[in-house]
């Protein structure tokens, strides 16, 4: 029985022998190299071997990806920590709600205009000395 692995051996092995300094992945790097692991046939194991990355790295990567931070630094725009967004989603639902009874308290108002208009309840303008009933 031959077991041998199939082209998905990596071609070249690095070994790191001295200390070295922590490097930066740009936000490119980080979003193409997550894109390579959604490819047909590649895995997260593969593709961090590939780059010289950890798998536990790319996951994180992915992670981030998938709740749209890495994007958003992608596309250099703010990012805003996880407790400011929750707190600004409860005032939205809170401001929406209260939208939603003054909107409905707008209609009912009007539903009474219209139907005191016409049983006459509502009194036209004052008759003045002189006007023609």
């Amino acid at each position: 029985m031959d077991m041998t692995m199939s082209s998905a051996r990596p071609n070249r092995v690095e070994v790191v022998t001295s200390v070295q300094r922590r490097r930066r992945w740009t936000p490119e790097q980080k979003l193409a190299i997550v894109k390579q692991t959604n490819e047909p046939g590649s895995s997260v194991s593969l593709v961090a071997r590939e780059h010289g990355v950890t798998a536990a790295q790319v996951f994180q990567w992915r992670k981030a990806y998938f709740e749209g931070s890495l994007v958003a630094v992608g596309a250099n725009e703010t990012v805003v920590p996880a407790s400011e967004l929750q707190e600004a989603i409860k005032r939205i639902k809170q401001l929406e709600g209260a939208l939603g009874r003054k909107t409905l308290e707008n209609e009912i108002l009007k539903e009474a205009v219209d139907f005191a208009k016409a049983k006459k309840w509502i009194a036209r303008s004052p008759v003045l000395p002189g006007d023609v009933q």
